[in-house]
């Protein structure tokens, strides 16, 4: 991104922090018309992207090109024109009324100059996306057998791509839910930030877990979970904390790769932990109709266990390396802790608000607003002008590459659903599964690890939602005998814990290269630590579909045992992977124990009490050995 130099960036500054600071407004007070709301959205993020972000590494770095003021207008003119028509736009019947000329000069703008913004300032993968699906809408009449699509005309691809705001497009539903719910939620993140809410975060961790073996370790796992409920990005949270735990970790014995593993596993998390979970969490309550307060308790439990792979993995491998604690010096005490604890009464009114049923937008208003006042008790915390202007600023500077990632892959869903294309796709991957569905569910999961090479989060989740959950819903309700409504939500988190997943999974992992970066380490080495690190995400994945109990569906035993099964499971993988439990282990119980754990995470056809048997039974087993046999000399099992 480019250091603009100050008069500019100052404008920049101020037309971000304005933008959001309206989109904060509208989450209080309501939304103007939909399609005026969308248009007003991509308006005001659109056009700084190409000011802030250059075509290329040879262009300026402190100032725009006069190429990238006329991207900008450009950028500017569709939506401009969509505000200004909004009632013509509204009034339209789709593909009956006729797509004008000048409709269709703007249409083109608005793709292209999305297309630009999407390379420049998210993903060159996801541009490609966009292009192919356009494409195909272009000539998939020309292709043979089950991908055949009808032919279209250009303004048909044109309207369907940009002008269809109740089924897909640039100004779809998806687009809808950024401009409301999740541009809100971002604000809020940003005051958070803006707070000192970080610091809190970073102490308590280090309070609660620098006096441990590993600590360092297990600092930036808390940390990266907590600093997760502010970031709507793995890469800004890997950034962030990674600067500070990174370093520790390495010095104190942990490999670079494997510390840098450490913490990009935690930032990817981030997404998943309750109450803020990822933008993607907001889309899926779009999409669901499920009220995102139900998401964030089904979820609950999951992203706990996910967090307590990895504390696992961390404990026992520092562990066997004998790693020290933090240095005493480098402990906060309770007390300072204390001093920022005021800080969490805002995130209280938030959940509250939720829990209560009000929409996500208005509890996040609130909370916002309880932010800036509850902040203002301590001098160390409070806010002023600056920090507010700051805040808002770094929350446009966030929104705006969301925004155009989202109305891209709008684009490819519109594509995907008129060609018939989400039918072809699921009905090749269900013709590769056999009828089978766990190997259904392990095709989908390699889908979405594979459209995360190249997709940001959310657009990754999208995509494969489309294709994936109408199958697991037809094989779904056949195979595990539920009805298939009682199967949305847990297809739906299936989907978006593996789009998740994929920012850290090799070979094209973003937040691991992130943390490969600042750990100096081998960016494959480092997305390979995050995958087995996070192996927790594998697990509760599949246990949505097979155990409800995850969900915290059915009685106090069910939702018990289940969490057990999980518990029990990763810790003899952790273990098992580590090399050791309460002593080291040789290789042929390390692989009995990774079977036990693997056996009671996967084998669904035995009954419940069985695989938690298999996985507790394998790990008690091996304590006691370790505790009763004498260790005489090497370690001989």
């Amino acid at each position: 991104m480019r250091d603009l130099a100050v008069p500019l960036k100052l404008a920049v500054t101020l037309w971000l922090a304005a933008a959001a600071a309206i989109h904060l407004y509208f989450g209080g007070f309501g939304f103007p018309e939909p399609i005026t709301m969308r248009g007003f959205h991509l308006l005001v993020f659109v056009p700084p992207l190409f000011l802030l972000y250059p075509a290329r590494r040879a262009s300026p770095m402190s100032r725009p090109s006069l190429p990238d003021w006329a991207w900008a207008l450009a950028a500017a003119a569709p939506h401009a024109w969509v505000m200004g028509n909004w009632d013509v736009v509204s009034d339209r019947m789709e593909y009956v009324d006729p797509f004008s000329p000048v409709m269709m000069l703007l249409a083109v703008l608005a793709i292209v100059t999305l297309l630009e913004a999407t390379r420049r300032a998210v993903e060159v993968g996801l541009a490609w996306m966009i292009i192919i699906s356009l494409a195909y809408m272009q000539w998939g009449h020309l292709i043979p057998g089950v991908l055949n699509s009808r032919p279209f005309t250009p303004a048909e691809i044109l309207e369907a791509s940009w002008l269809v705001p109740t089924a897909g497009g640039v100004y779809g539903p998806l687009t809808g839910i950024v401009a409301t719910t999740i541009a809100v939620f971002i604000v809020f993140g940003s005051f958070m930030q803006g707070s000192g809410t970080g610091r809190l975060f970073s102490n308590l961790g280090a309070a609660a877990a620098g006096r441990f073996t590993g600590g360092p370790a297990k600092v930036a796992v808390i940390t990266s979970g907590l600093f997760g409920t502010m970031s709507g990005s793995s890469v800004s949270n890997v950034i962030t904390t990674g600067a500070m735990t990174i370093p520790l970790m390495t010095r104190i014995g942990y490999r670079p790769a494997v510390a840098g593993g450490i913490e990009s596993a935690s930032s990817v998390g981030g997404a998943l932990m309750p109450p803020v979970m990822g933008a993607a969490a907001f889309v899926m309550a779009e999409i669901t109709n499920i009220p995102y307060a139900q998401i964030v308790v089904a979820a609950a439990i999951g992203a706990v266990l996910y967090y307590f792979a990895i504390l696992v993995a961390v404990h026992v491998e520092a562990k066997k390396a004998g790693m020290a604690p933090m240095a005493a010096e480098h402990i906060p005490p309770w007390r300072e802790v204390g001093q920022d604890a005021h800080l969490l009464i805002p995130v209280a009114i938030l959940v509250w608000l939720m829990m209560e049923r009000w929409s996500g937008n208005y509890a996040a208003f609130c909370a916002t607003i309880a932010m800036v006042v509850v902040a203002a008790l301590r001098r160390r915390t409070r806010m002023g002008g600056r920090q507010v202007l700051e805040s808002l600023a770094n929350a446009g500077q966030t929104m705006a590459p969301l925004a155009v990632s989202i109305a891209g892959a709008g684009i490819v869903v519109s594509a995907l659903t008129a060609t018939g294309m989400v039918v072809a796709l699921g009905g090749i991957i269900k013709d590769l599964a056999g009828g089978s569905f766990p190997l259904l569910l392990v095709l989908l999961a390699v889908t979405v690890l594979v459209l995360g090479m190249g997709l940001p989060t959310t657009p990754s989740y999208i995509i494969a939602a489309a294709i994936g959950v109408p199958q697991i819903l037809d094989l779904g309700s056949v195979a595990l005998g539920v009805p298939a409504q009682d199967l949305v939500l847990p297809a739906h988190l299936f989907i978006f814990y593996f789009a998740v997943l994929a920012d850290a999974s090799p070979p094209v992992a973003a937040a691991a290269f992130a943390a490969a970066a600042i750990a100096r380490a081998s960016p494959l080495m480092t997305s390979i630590h995050a995958t087995r690190l996070g192996i927790a995400g594998f697990t509760v994945g599949f246990a949505f579909l097979y155990d409800p109990g995850i969900m915290l569906r059915g009685g106090p035993g069910a939702i018990l045992v289940a969490t057990a099964i999980q518990v029990a499971a990763l810790t003899a993988l952790c273990a098992a992977y580590a090399g050791y439990l309460l002593r080291p282990i040789g290789p042929v119980l390390r692989i009995a124990l990774g079977l036990a754990g693997a056996a009671a995470a996967f084998w669904h056809g035995i009954p419940d009490l069985a695989r938690l048997a298999v996985a507790a039974g394998a790990l008690g087993a091996l304590a006691a050995l370790q505790v009763y046999r004498p260790l005489r000399g090497k370690e001989r099992c």
